[in-house]
């Protein structure tokens, strides 16, 4: 029914052999799991080479992306790119990627998706309402405290969810430091480095990092009980 270019690529901060392509499909039913194995067999690395670090393409059935549920309810999901081993999850298992993903990718589709395929994006994809969506948030910092994911990203992400949680919106990764250091929530030289490493691969001080970290899932936790 229509394909969505969403993530960095449509919040306009797409880096070019740094940022992986988000793509969301949605059908207008459940997929079955013959058409889900020659989808992975036709749109996998080996099969159709992505020139982006790594396709992130995940299908949705049309039900779930007028839902407005913060569920991550998705049909396929599927990793590939040059040197990795294609990922593949179906029917909403989210157990090894972080449930959280799937519905912050369907708020951004929502508000920003590029469509490449079929109608808008936001005539496809309803709004996730902030409260229900800060929750999983929360759950997107708690992941990246847990789990050794590229530093930068983490910072950035975290720059991102939490201006989502007072303001509504999703914006670039830049656009998101800048907001949190003007408003005093992140230092300046974590921001600055996050950026350079996100551009050209360089290394963040962990505990800085962590330490950042906490102090937004801290402050999120805040919003939501308040």
């Amino acid at each position: 029914m229509g394909v969505y270019a969403g993530g960095s690529f449509a919040l306009g901060d797409y880096l070019p052999g740094r940022s992986d392509l988000d793509i969301g499909a949605v059908v207008g039913e459940p997929l079955t799991r013959e058409l889900g194995d020659k989808v992975v067999a036709r749109l996998r690395h080996e099969s159709l080479p992505c020139p982006a670090r790594c396709l992130e393409l995940v299908v949705y059935a049309l039900e779930t992306t007028r839902s407005g549920s913060p569920a991550p309810d998705f049909e396929l999901n599927l990793n590939t790119g040059a040197g990795m081993e294609p990922r593949v999850q179906t029917g909403g298992d989210s157990s090894d990627v972080g449930a959280h993903w799937f519905p912050i990718d369907r708020s951004v589709l929502s508000q920003a998706g590029v469509a490449l395929l079929g109608p808008a994006a936001g005539d496809v994809f309803a709004p996730i309402p902030r409260a229900a969506l800060i929750p999983v948030v929360v759950a997107s910092i708690r992941w990246h405290r847990e789990h050794e994911s590229e530093p930068s990203d983490a910072v950035l992400n975290s720059c991102r969810a939490l201006r989502y949680a007072e303001e509504g919106r999703w914006s670039s990764k830049p656009a998101a430091g800048r907001w949190v250091v003007a408003h005093g929530v992140a230092p300046d030289d974590l921001v600055s480095q996050a950026l350079q490493a996100r551009a050209e691969g360089s290394a963040l001080d962990p505990s800085e990092v962590g330490a950042f970290l906490q102090s937004v899932e801290l402050r999120l936790r805040q919003l939501l009980a308040g």
